[in-house]
């Protein structure tokens, strides 16, 4: 069962994080369209970043975290190990970015949002430094 349990919680990281690293870069191109006044494009970017939060990040998020919680569940004595807390540290900062990515896609919506698109190229670069570390602490353990 362990295994099965695994491989969903895999699969689902997976899809959330490609979610969290596509999410702010339709961002980038967004702010992009909006300083040149492009009203068709805004259009569909807003249309894009709703149905990829609501319909896959957000879905990927929920069962990543159901199926990591059953591991834990399966393997209490993880809660007892250096790295599991630094693990579920970064899962904690990675729902707070997300929660924050809907906080953006409110204010595009809303044309309330005055951040530059080089302020989402750089704000696209998080979860890239906590897939690395997570993959770390989760594989080699190092603590």
């Amino acid at each position: 069962m362990y295994l099965w349990v695994k491989a969903i919680h895999l699969m689902a990281v997976v899809t959330w994080f490609a979610a969290l690293f596509y999410l702010p870069r339709l961002y980038v191109y967004h702010a992009m369209a909006r300083d040149t006044g492009d009203e068709q494009a805004i259009t569909y970017f807003k249309t894009m970043e709703r149905k990829l939060y609501r319909g896959i990040m957000t879905p990927s998020m929920i069962i990543v975290l159901i199926f990591g919680g059953w591991m834990l569940y399966l393997v209490p004595a993880w809660f007892s190990q250096g790295w599991m807390h630094a693990k579920l540290t970064l899962v904690a900062l990675l729902i707070a970015y997300h929660h924050v990515c809907l906080i953006y896609l409110k204010q595009f919506d809303q044309a309330r949002c005055t951040k530059s698109h080089v302020f989402f190229r750089w704000f696209n670069e998080a979860p890239v430094i906590a897939l690395i570390a997570i993959i770390i602490l989760a594989v080699v353990k190092p603590f």
